[in-house]
């Protein structure tokens, strides 16, 4: 695309021009259609831009307003509704998942920790290969909770971390629900988004929000990529083909309404760039999260390579941690999610930070897209540089 034409609006308090700087630069030099970026510190705005267009079709620029699926970033918001309830002393992440969802006992399930169920060691990162399911098939609650209920385990429990790419909304989100006695997107609303205002919402609630919500482009990928990306889904054994590939699906499958409206709480959050920065500001200051809360919710659960993935992580209970890559941060203990394609959201409590970001261009990568990492590397150079 033609970067250059992108317009970007929005502020920068004084000393972080250079965030504003590699947010243009996305436009110019990284692929971004469009896009918005907000970082809060200390309780206070820092960073609040926006930029480019809403659809690939270029008709409307990316608004205050505008709503992007962000994929994976949602199952950080996912696991904050477990943590109010531990927090609350009405769940034990601790006790088994069965304590709370009986059914979830068949197949030999029924000694798993809920802790396993955020921390992705449950053995159940996804619906089996002999049991194929269909994209539509997603959007139906009680059929996927029934068929987790069932699964046996695709590894030992706790043996390893492998990501629970589609299932973890349907896992950690119906213990949710048995312990609160309503739907986690009811829950999120009332608990999370709704006292802190904030523009986020576990598949969308309203056909009114539809026209606000940002198309999403498939990654531009070389032909290079596409083989060795078909040639690791050929080669895939059969827990990172359940995990990742039943179903597999695209980026675009997110624009499809049904797909917007259901809720899939690992896969839909709709929100803006603000939105996340404010639930992550709420998890800094205190207002969501006590301190003992969260510090049990960024406990390192110990670094791994990933069983589905075959990546290098370290997660927390459903968060990533900083860790040797850094993702949030020079920070090793800041913490969030990203979403497929680029979209992330985190906190760096000792330094008071909290950010997130949306786009609709989708990228490749899984986590630290090339763009969120320049954004981030931009906002610690600014709070560095305020030290010296």
């Amino acid at each position: 695309m033609d970067g250059v034409t992108a317009t970007v609006h929005g502020e920068c308090a004084p000393g972080f021009e250079p965030v504003r700087e590699a947010f243009e630069a996305n436009f110019r030099e990284r692929g971004e259609l469009g896009a918005a970026f907000t970082a809060i510190r200390h309780g206070e705005v820092v960073v609040d831009l926006r930029g480019g267009w809403s659809a690939p079709d270029r008709a409307r620029e990316w608004g205050p307003d505008t709503l992007a699926n962000v994929w994976s970033t949602t199952k950080g918001m996912t696991a904050i509704c477990a943590h109010r309830l531990a927090d609350a002393g009405e769940l034990d992440v601790d006790a088994p998942v069965a304590k709370y969802w009986p059914e979830f006992a068949a197949a030999g399930k029924g000694e798993i920790p809920v802790r396993w169920l955020l921390s992705h060691r449950s053995g159940v990162p996804g619906i089996g290969i002999d049991r194929p399911v269909a994209v539509e098939e997603l959007y139906d609650w009680d059929l996927m909770t029934s068929l987790l209920a069932a699964q046996e385990p695709l590894y030992e429990p706790g043996s390893a971390g492998g990501y629970h790419a589609l299932v973890y909304g349907w896992l950690v989100g119906e213990v949710v629900q048995r312990v609160a006695g309503q739907g986690i997107r009811e829950f999120f609303a009332e608990q999370v988004a709704g006292p802190l205002g904030a523009d986020f919402s576990i598949g969308l609630a309203s056909d009114a929000d539809l026209d606000r919500c940002a198309i999403l482009v498939d990654p531009v990928m070389t032909e290079e990529m596409e083989n060795a990306l078909a040639t690791a889904f050929a080669n895939a054994g059969p827990v990172a083909q359940a995990a990742l590939a039943n179903p597999r699906l695209a980026g675009h499958d997110a624009n499809e309404p049904a797909f917007r409206r259901a809720v899939m709480p690992a896969l839909n959050g709709h929100g803006t760039a603000r939105a996340i920065a404010t639930i992550y500001g709420g998890l800094v200051d205190g207002t969501l999260l006590s301190a003992p809360a969260l510090a049990r919710a960024r406990e390192s659960q110990g670094k791994e390579i990933d069983a589905v993935l075959g990546l290098p992580n370290e997660w927390g209970l459903g968060f990533y941690l900083g860790s040797d890559a850094r993702g949030f941060g020079p920070n090793p203990t800041a913490f969030g999610h990203d979403g497929l394609g680029g979209s992330t959201g985190g906190a760096d409590p000792e330094n008071g930070i909290a950010f997130g970001y949306t786009l609709n261009q989708l990228g490749p990568l899984i986590r630290d897209d090339p763009r969120k990492m320049a954004l981030i590397q931009a906002l610690y150079t600014c709070v560095e540089s305020r030290h010296a």
